[in-house]
């Protein structure tokens, strides 16, 4: 297996273009030989892409990462986002979903307690807000399933946000 020298993406022997960037990947051989074929080599971070973590780090911190979904704190108290790249950002991503989650609970009993007394209209908007609360599921649902599968993808909307550094 060779890698693209452009975005780092692993090609079979012999393709002529990425499949990835479409550069042309004809390796010469100096190329060849400064190409790492270690274990757990990770090709360079292409902008936008998903991260992909150590591959051990990954494994020996996997249930950490997904407790960071669902008790965002404990890897803190334990300080496993100091030692894992992988675990402190699935950290600083629960931690981001926990606060956005928080925010719109409080903006929810607000506006709720308006809404209420708006008859019809009022109702319609409460129960489209209270449907809209699934989205905090389904975005844990989504951490878990990247946190087991040894990805650092960000979630959907609010997963550009840094808090854990």
């Amino acid at each position: 297996m060779a890698f693209c020298g452009n975005c780092g993406t692993q090609t079979q022997d012999g393709i002529k273009f990425c499949p990835s960037c479409g550069q042309q990947t004809e390796a010469t051989d100096a190329q060849q030989a400064q190409t790492p074929h270690m274990e757990g080599y990770l090709p360079p971070v292409v902008p936008g892409a998903p991260q992909q973590a150590d591959i051990r780090d990954a494994q020996d911190n996997k249930m950490m990462a997904v407790i960071a979904y669902i008790l965002f704190f404990i890897p803190l108290l334990t300080g496993a986002h100091r030692t894992s790249p992988f675990a402190k950002y699935h950290t600083n991503q629960g931690t981001v979903l926990f606060i956005a989650a928080v925010i719109y609970g409080i903006a929810y009993s607000i506006l709720s307690m308006v809404l209420i007394f708006i008859p019809v209209i009022g109702w319609f908007l409460i129960l489209i807000l209270s449907i809209a609360s699934i989205l905090f599921l389904v975005l844990c649902i989504v951490g878990i399933i990247n946190a087991v599968n040894g990805r650092m993808s960000p979630l959907p909307v609010i997963g550009n946000f840094t808090i854990v550094k």
